[in-house]
């Protein structure tokens, strides 16, 4: 470790000032907006999640809040509270909103049927009026470091739920249907936003840009993303400096895209975000498990398991962040 390395600790990424965060993010955005996309405005979908909130309060403070305009985007899989949430927000800072249902265009598409499709051919009594749904990961990278393997869990009416693991033919089919949810997101964010002359604020944090947590022109289709360099405890500082109602702050993450509840964390992430914030910035900034473990309360081959499962994740996704390959 060279001199100029903080010593690792548990607060190594805590904001040296959030008031200072703050402003760069706004006065970047500014520019980004006003000087480099010569647009007047900004368009944010808000779910009443915490990245989109924080990412459409720092677009308030940046624009105004008579140049943004916050977007819902329900589909019928969708919880209630995420319009709920959104709504409220939305009047925190006093701002205009849509409300764009998607269904129709999902299935339009054919998003359900063909996610179902492939549902009941791992469970052939699943009827997605009846039941409820999820694909999750339950394997613990701290104890082991594997591809991650995902399960197809379904719940009947009375609470009752099954898992399969999930053939990787029934996997991708419904990741793909599932992804034209986001897609179909962008595309309305893109009608409103070349309407009104205005710039889709993205709302990926650094974790969801670096580790491929997003859909490619769907939900990191975006002409900013605010907070794509900041940690996860970062963002939920940046919420409560912001003004973010406590309700978003206190909502546990989730991806609200299946049907049955379900947190980023079995989803994809696999670790709770306050500890996964740290081991990657160890992992990035190259600190060694020695100095990692003890500070975190876990074993030396835990922090190295997660760091190959870090390295793993960037290089398998690096494809969502590449631009199209041109050929000359």
């Amino acid at each position: 470790m060279t001199d100029k390395k903080k010593k690792f600790s548990k607060d190594i990424i805590k904001l040296e000032s959030v008031e200072q965060t703050v402003d760069r993010i706004v006065n970047k955005l500014k520019k980004d907006v006003f000087v480099h996309l010569q647009r007047k405005g900004g368009i944010v979908g808000i779910s009443g999640g915490i990245d989109s909130s924080v990412s459409f309060a720092l677009a308030v403070k940046a624009f105004g809040k008579e140049n943004v305009l916050g977007i819902m985007l329900p589909e019928k899989d969708s919880s209630s509270d995420s319009e709920v949430l959104a709504k409220k927000l939305a009047d925190k800072f006093k701002v205009k909103t849509v409300v764009e249902n998607i269904s129709g265009a999902l299935e339009g598409f054919g998003c359900y049927r063909r996610r179902d499709e492939a549902m009941k051919r791992v469970f052939p009594e699943y009827n997605p009026e009846t039941y409820k749904s999820k694909i999750e990961i339950r394997q613990n990278i701290l104890k082991q470091n594997m591809p991650a393997i995902f399960s197809l869990t379904i719940i009947d009416e009375n609470g009752t739920s099954k898992s399969k693991m999930l053939p990787m033919k029934e996997y991708l089919q419904i990741v793909a249907a599932s992804n034209f949810k986001q897609r179909s997101r962008m595309s309305m964010l893109y009608y409103h936003a070349e309407a009104m002359h205005y710039a889709v604020i993205g709302t990926p944090n650094k974790h969801e840009v670096e580790q491929g947590f997003f859909v490619k022109y769907g939900d990191g289709g975006a002409d900013v993303m605010p907070i794509g360099d900041l940690y996860k405890t970062q963002v939920y500082e940046l919420a409560s400096f912001l003004g973010v109602p406590q309700e978003i702050i206190d909502r546990t993450p989730t991806t609200d895209t299946y049907t049955a509840e379900q947190t980023q964390e079995e989803f994809f992430y696999q670790l709770p975000f306050e500890m996964m914030d740290l081991l990657w910035y160890a992992w990035e900034n190259d600190y060694e498990p020695a100095e990692v473990a003890p500070a975190l309360g876990i074993t030396e081959k835990e922090v190295e398991n997660v760091f190959k499962t870090f390295l793993r994740k960037k290089k398998t996704t690096e494809y969502l962040r590449m631009s199209p390959i041109r050929n000359y």
